[in-house]
């Protein structure tokens, strides 16, 4: 769900799926399943190039650490909250993101929730792509997780529909508000702030981003669905069920900003700030090179 409230409302929801799966199994899911694989074309495939390309320059941020170009993605991930004081040497990653379908990728968020040796989530990332094909990841490490799930996580975690459940910890959850510093709608400005509220997935998922302009929430969009076994047959169906689901995503996007811009919502011209886009990478063209420190 997507909803827009200043300075035009404008509200949307529709139905997707999205892959939850730990970095450790691609080898395993890529033997298991005929439906999907991995590095090589497939219905749905996956490449580990696709995501946090760490490894490559960053355009206007700071240096980040080493990492060789063959490195994987979880160790692309390890490196990146290594940077940033995290260890996360032993543990997990879970990526939720949309695969390539027939050979056409595009995510607009695609969240990491990392785990520590012994299982406890310890951070999460969310890497947010604009329609330029420009990523840039936020890190909430673990000074932005709140101590307790919330009422609201909680009562989320008793809704399952598959049936009886067996008990569950209630969900970690990582909050965090930071400019964003990245053009990502024309209708928002690039020093709008995102504010995260991301759970670590369990029976469910819930997942919120909102946007604040100073002490205004101007848009809300949230993530929730309920755990679902990945196999052959349940890819089959969402195949009929959701056709084409990343074309349709790039598709939605472009037609709801028709819609902004026939409501009049004021843009923002991408080339305009280019000195306040930071910290992202595959920078698009039109984005001049910040200045040399030397």
């Amino acid at each position: 769900m997507h909803a827009r409230f200043a300075p035009r409302a404008h509200r949307f929801a529709y139905r997707i799926f999205l892959f939850a799966i730990d970095l450790d199994e691609l080898e395993a899911l890529d033997r298991r399943l005929r439906l999907f694989s991995v590095g090589r074309r497939n219905l749905y495939s996956f490449r580990e190039s696709d995501f946090l390309p760490t490894h490559e320059p960053v355009f206007n941020g700071a240096v980040v650490p080493a990492v060789p170009p063959h490195a994987g993605l979880k160790a692309r991930v390890v490196a990146h909250l290594a940077g940033q004081g995290i260890d996360l040497t032993g543990g997990r990653v879970l990526l939720v993101a949309l695969p390539r379908v027939f050979g056409y990728l595009f995510n607009p968020v695609a969240f990491y929730f990392c785990y520590d040796r012994h299982g406890t989530p310890v951070a999460a990332l969310s890497e947010v792509t604009n329609t330029f094909k420009e990523m840039k990841p936020y890190t909430l490490g673990p000074d932005s997780r709140v101590r307790r799930a919330s009422p609201v996580a909680k009562a989320t975690e008793d809704m399952d529909d598959e049936g009886p459940k067996a008990e569950v910890a209630p969900n970690a959850v990582f909050r965090l508000r930071v400019p964003k510093y990245f053009y990502v709608s024309p209708f928002s400005d690039v020093d709008v702030a995102f504010d995260f509220t991301l759970r670590t997935p369990g029976r469910r998922l819930s997942i919120q981003i909102d946007d604040y302009v100073g002490g205004e929430r101007t848009l809300t969009s949230t993530l929730t669905g309920a755990r679902r076994p990945l196999t052959d047959a349940r890819l089959a169906w969402f195949t009929v069920k959701y056709p084409f689901i990343t074309l349709k995503v790039i598709g939605l996007i472009h037609w709801h900003a028709f819609r902004l811009w026939l409501k009049n919502v004021p843009w923002f011209a991408k080339a305009a700030r280019a000195a306040d886009q930071r910290g992202l990478y595959r920078p698009h063209a039109g984005l001049a090179s910040p200045p040399s420190d030397a």
